[in-house]
């Protein structure tokens, strides 16, 4: 279900650097993690989102995920931002 929201979303901010800008600036709606992505690179994106109280949504598939935003390498994390 995530893949399709990721794939029909206008605005994507793809990766963890992006995604915590996202955060940080208050610009996204919601995040997608990779559960295969290495938990010490997805911790930061988690406890950001939980502290500005972003909902997080978990796929299976770094590749898949990256498929889903149309890159042709893995995401770990993805922003799915404001109109």
């Amino acid at each position: 279900m995530s893949y399709e929201k990721v794939k029909q979303a206008k605005h994507l901010s793809v990766g963890l650097k992006q995604t915590l800008k996202a955060l940080d600036r208050g610009t996204a709606l919601e995040i997608v993690i990779a559960k295969d992505a290495e938990k010490r690179i997805t911790q930061k994106a988690i406890q950001l989102a939980e502290e500005k109280k972003v909902p997080i949504y978990y796929v299976d598939s770094m590749k898949q995920l990256g498929k889903a935003c149309g890159i042709d390498v893995g995401a770990s994390t993805v922003a799915i931002l404001r109109d």
